[in-house]
């Protein structure tokens, strides 16, 4: 899920071109069959991606300045138990229910009641629960303790002006804004994209597809925290409607067949979302997380036809693991291996052999 204080016609060989020479691991110079055979006497390079090291490295940066600056003096142990609020408390949960229930009622693909996809999703979910979520609990405090210190000038003076309301509605759209921008980013960037791919790998959309997110997408999330650091003193963010924002994303990934009509010109809708998530076109469209206002003003807007309401989802060429391939689902391996997918490249094909 993305951090919560929390994803062109032009586009589309990128995205298939990603889980081939792309994601290939690049051979020294000669020929390939040069390549050493064992695993143990390849360079690094061609066992790891490297530049995927570069969103670890940030994240310790930022944890570190954290700890060291003494998070502001707030308590990190607070913060976790907000975060788990947002996420896991009994409005977030009494949300969830009844979006499940509407995928069952109203669902855009017909799917068994527990299918591969869900079960993997809720391995996610559980494990955002237990480990991801305080991880960024911990990194959006140390972020924003070192972006009031380093620049203290960015948070406004309190003004008897404003009404608290209004800027703490300017903190919600602005905060969309920098999710859109982000997520964006997440598709333009090949080093973001290995960390988002993950995201895209769900072939069974439900609504805790939400949760499927790599721990180290969250870096490139901070930024939506910004809205909230600038307008600190004259509005703030409350659990409930933290809770509606985050509930507002889970339902645009559930597999439910639901449009808002004129509002959709504004709001982001099921039927919407899932052009994102499209198997066979552009994924770079669409990116608003709960307004569609974004995509519309960069014209990456895609609005819902019959056609594109119950089309499939997931990467072309499967370039990531996922649990619906083969057999058996494997749930625990394919786990292990989509969260270690950013840091492996993979092989490059076979070249062509001419006639």
């Amino acid at each position: 899920m993305p951090t919560v204080p929390l994803l062109t016609s032009c586009y589309a060989p990128r995205v298939l071109w990603r889980g081939t020479r792309e994601r290939g691991a690049v051979p020294p110079v000669g020929a390939r069959s040069a390549w050493p055979r064992t695993a143990s006497a390849r360079p690094l390079a061609t066992r790891l991606y490297l530049p995927a090291f570069s969103v670890v490295a940030a994240a310790i940066v930022v944890l570190a300045l954290g700890w060291w600056i003494g998070f502001g003096g707030a308590d990190p142990a607070l913060a976790v138990s907000d975060l788990r609020l947002v996420l896991a408390g009994p409005l977030s949960i009494a949300f969830l229910a009844v979006f499940a229930v509407a995928e069952r009622v109203r669902p855009a693909q017909r799917r068994p009641l527990i299918a591969r996809g869900h079960r993997q999703d809720l391995l996610f979910t559980v494990f955002n629960l237990a480990v991801v979520l305080p991880f960024t609990a911990v990194l959006g405090l140390a972020f924003s303790t070192v972006v009031i210190r380093a620049m203290p000038w960015l948070v406004l003076p309190a003004s008897s002006t404003v009404p608290r309301w209004l800027a703490t509605a300017l903190v919600v759209v602005a905060m969309d804004a920098c999710n859109w921008l982000a997520h964006l980013a997440n598709h333009r960037n090949d080093v973001l994209y290995r960390f988002h791919e993950l995201h895209h790998s769900q072939e069974d959309m439900n609504v805790l597809t939400v949760f499927r997110t790599h721990p180290l997408i969250h870096v490139s999330y901070l930024i939506a925290m910004i809205p909230a650091i600038v307008l600190l003193a004259n509005g703030t963010l409350t659990t409930t409607i933290l809770v509606l924002y985050a509930a507002m994303v889970a339902f645009a990934h559930s597999n439910t067949n639901l449009g808002f009509g004129p509002l959709e010109r504004i709001f982001v809708s099921p039927n919407f979302h899932r052009i994102h998530h499209k198997l066979d076109g552009p994924q770079d469209v669409n990116l608003g997380f709960t307004l569609t206002i974004w995509d519309q003003l960069a014209g990456l807007a895609v609005f819902p036809t019959a056609e594109t309401i119950r089309t499939d989802t997931g990467l072309p060429g499967r370039p990531l693991a996922v649990e619906q391939a083969g057999d058996r689902p494997r749930h625990l391996r394919v786990f292990a291996a989509q969260l270690a997918g950013p840091f492996r490249p993979v092989a490059p094909a076979p070249a062509a052999v001419a006639d």
